[in-house]
């Protein structure tokens, strides 16, 4: 399981997407960037940034801590703004801490400069896992320390959103036109190597052990465990047809 924390402070929400990701204070002094199982995206979102959030972090690309925050109905009550109140009232229990980077900025292709080696595995990752929210509008990608950190995954895997269909999904082409890497990913075929050969059952089970069973829940399953395998097969099925769907 994901490390876990206790929320004491709702700092300031991040008034970003539809999700309404908050700043939040923890007991144990450390700052997080939370995303709220009651937002409108649901659990499945935070499925998503665990399973693609942590297969990047193996696989060794750079991502910020991810903690489950614990938090109380008191301190939602204790929220003024309506809005905000009625959304930590509606996560009471488990939601996902993201470690906040102070001082970071929004990655900015017309004045950060990124490895190709690194944009390249970037890029495989997100078409590997069909992540449609790294184009150069909405980037998701942070600059610090001058190095470059991913965030926001929530919207990969979106197979998940319908599982009986799943299957149609393997061999899915994946659009890079948008990609906010696409200039700088010019060693895509040597990533594509490398990172193939890593994608195991074994990697895969460790990294969806992580993802707390409340936020694994779909009618079309008897329960947590079986939709655990179903996202192992499926993304073993998709590794397996690189050339169907890698640009």
């Amino acid at each position: 399981m994901l490390s876990q924390v206790t929320a004491l402070r709702y700092v300031t929400p991040l008034r970003e997407g539809g999700s309404l990701p908050g700043v939040v204070e923890a007991d144990d002094l450390g700052t997080y960037v939370v995303k709220f199982r009651g937002a409108g995206q649901g659990p499945k979102a935070l499925a998503a940034e665990v399973i693609v959030g942590e297969l990047a972090r193996r696989l060794g690309l750079p991502m910020p801590a991810l903690v489950a925050v614990e938090f109380s109905r008191e301190l939602g009550r204790a929220e003024p703004d309506p809005e905000v109140q009625e959304l930590l009232l509606n996560s009471a229990g488990r939601n996902l801490g993201m470690d906040f980077l102070p001082g970071s900025l929004g990655f900015d292709a017309g004045v950060h400069q990124v490895d190709a080696a690194l944009a390249s595995r970037v890029l495989w990752l997100d078409a590997f896992v069909e992540n449609v929210d790294r184009t150069w509008r909405n980037p998701n990608l942070l600059m610090w320390h001058r190095e470059l950190w991913l965030i926001d995954h929530g919207a990969s895997l979106y197979f998940h959103h319908n599982w009986p269909r799943a299957g149609n999904a393997v061999q899915r082409p994946y659009k890079a036109s948008d990609h906010a890497l696409l200039p700088y990913a010019t060693q895509l075929d040597k990533a594509a190597e490398d990172m193939a050969q890593r994608i195991t059952a074994e990697l895969l089970d460790e990294v969806l052990t992580l993802v707390p069973d409340a936020w694994l829940a779909d009618p079309y399953f008897a329960g947590p465990d079986e939709i655990r395998t179903a996202y192992r097969d499926h993304l073993l099925a998709r590794a397996a047809v690189p050339q169907a769907w890698l640009p």
